[in-house]
């Protein structure tokens, strides 16, 4: 029985780590086998790539050296990690994957979306997400969070404002472009008003309760 993969996508300071995190955590207390993985990173070649795609000392790095070195350490994570976990039938749970790419070096960057596609296809085997969770929010807002966070700030988080609204925007019409497969939650309500809504959409195609309902 082949597994189930979720990811979480956002803006910068959506708090997507947060919930996909939280989910995780939640699901395996309902007894269900979760991994809980990260892009760029989940395996010791992805994280030192991750090191590299944030490090703000490699401020000059082009924008097709960006697309590929995430795109390598996303095939790493899936062959490596993602396959096996969801050949098990396990529930993976990943913080980012493939729609990062078109958002961020596609819209954000101004990279040919069709070119970015095929190399995720390549990347990926072609494995897509089950479902998606965008966390929707204002890209000030999320930018004062990541702030005030204390997480460290990359050198993604640094570029200008423009760029990040870019992002939001494709994100935003990648989810419309395929609502059968995105769910847009708005990120700037509070933590549990979050989490219900991620829960009520999960409980039809997992069959998971909704607290309180």
């Amino acid at each position: 029985m082949r597994g189930f993969l979720i990811t979480f996508e956002g803006p910068e300071g959506s708090g997507k780590t947060t919930m996909a995190r939280w989910l995780s955590g939640f699901l395996q207390g309902k007894g269900y086998r979760v991994l809980f993985t990260r892009e760029p990173g989940g395996t010791p070649v992805g994280e030192a790539i991750r090191a590299l795609l944030h490090a703000h000392e490699h401020a000059d790095m082009t924008a097709r050296v960006e697309a590929l070195l995430f795109c390598a350490a996303r095939a790493q994570l899936v062959e490596r990690v993602i396959r096996p976990f969801l050949a098990e039938g396990g529930v993976v749970i990943c913080d980012r994957y493939a729609d990062s790419t078109l958002a961020y070096q596609g819209y954000g960057r101004g990279l040919d979306l069709e070119e970015l596609r095929r190399l995720n296809r390549f990347a990926t085997g072609g494995l897509e997400p089950d479902l998606t969770f965008l966390l929707d929010i204002d890209v000030e807002l999320g930018l004062t969070r990541r702030r005030i966070s204390g997480d460290a700030w990359t050198r993604l988080d640094a570029l200008e404002l423009s760029f990040h609204r870019r992002v939001r925007e494709g994100y935003q019409a990648l989810a419309a472009a395929e609502p059968a497969r995105w769910v847009v939650i708005d990120a700037s309500q509070p933590i549990e008003a979050v989490q219900t809504a991620i829960l009520h959409h999960l409980q039809h195609r997992l069959s998971l309760p909704v607290p309180g309902g």
